[in-house]
């Protein structure tokens, strides 16, 4: 593939929310320095908070700097968006969603990260599927997001058994639609990420066939445009800080935090209590050190032809905050 093939891969994600009428379209592709314009999904947990609570708005109020709030179905078209300048940073993304990216020359900065949480993501069956390991996933089918973590979880898993990717049969799909094609009997396996693993789980009585314990670390990123980053470091400074805090509350206050997101979110409160206990929550500043994953993962999709080139994963721009 060439570089134009590899943005028709950021911009399929990018369809596929348009197609779903999430509000994009709208935004105008300028930024203003008066506005923040932030991109997020359903699993971006602080970033819902602070939208909920106003918190943020609060704190940026002594800039003269408001928010507006833009959802999204996954991580690959919300970096579509910041790409093209539709939005100005992102919520937390899986760890792959920056390698695909870059691969397109996506013109983004590392800001922050939310530490390890392995355990946030799967690889599940329904409860009374024959299948009982990785390896029994030979010759099956199984439903992923297309460069989620969920999709990196896959590959590690298979090439763990020795398997390559090409011995099962992806089925490309949204979260919701993995579900239902699970639940349906259309597909063997979904790989999913919380709170969607926990809701198949308590709801449906999903099985856990493998987790991302010493397969994958699931960092979470977030992101901005490198455009934003250079110039509004006043702005990511105190969004890094009420994110700390957010972070903070969230595990200090456990049944609290899964009213408050089961409500934002419109599931049971028992589903967000699991799913957050998988999350570490910890948000923290990215040294491009601890970039070494990353680079694992670009050579894992590189190595099954799911890369359209070779990626240096250091080589993305990483936001260090002014020092006092």
């Amino acid at each position: 593939m060439n570089r134009r093939s590899a943005a028709r891969l950021v911009l399929a994600g990018l369809a596929l929310s348009l197609a779903l009428g999430l509000p994009l379209g709208g935004l105008p592709a300028v930024a203003q320095d008066s506005t923040l314009r932030i991109g997020y999904q359903r699993s971006s947990a602080l970033i819902s908070l602070l939208r909920e609570d106003a918190t943020l708005e609060t704190a940026l109020k002594p800039l003269g700097v408001t928010v507006s709030w833009h959802e999204f179905t996954s991580g690959l078209p919300i970096m579509e968006a910041l790409n093209v300048g539709r939005i100005d940073v992102s919520a937390d993304v899986a760890d792959t969603v920056p390698v695909f990216a870059q691969a397109a020359n996506a013109r983004i900065t590392y800001f922050a990260q939310e530490a390890a949480s392995p355990e946030a993501q799967a690889i599940l069956v329904p409860g009374d599927s024959p299948l009982k390991s990785v390896a029994d996933l030979k010759g099956r089918k199984v439903a992923v997001t297309k460069g989620a973590g969920s999709h990196y979880l896959l590959l590690a898993a298979l090439k763990a058994e020795g398997l390559p990717f090409k011995s099962i049969t992806p089925a490309y799909l949204t979260p919701a639609d993995g579900r239902s094609a699970l639940a349906g009997g259309s597909v063997d396996a979904w790989v999913a990420w919380d709170p969607f693993l926990s809701a198949a789980q308590i709801q449906a009585g999903a099985r856990i066939l493998k987790d991302g314990t010493g397969l994958s670390a699931y960092k979470r990123y977030y992101l901005a445009s490198d455009a934003y980053a250079e110039k509004r470091a006043d702005v990511l400074t105190l969004l890094v800080a009420r994110l700390r805090e957010a972070g903070a509350w969230v595990k200090a206050n456990p049944d609290a935090a899964a009213a408050r997101l089961a409500a934002l979110w419109k599931i049971e409160p028992d589903i967000v209590k699991q799913a957050n206990a998988r999350r570490s929550y910890r948000v923290e500043p990215v040294s491009r050190k601890g970039l070494g994953e990353q680079q694992t993962i670009a050579d894992a999709f590189r190595a099954e032809g799911l890369l359209p080139r070779a990626v240096d994963a250091a080589a993305l721009p990483v936001w260090d905050p002014p020092t006092r």
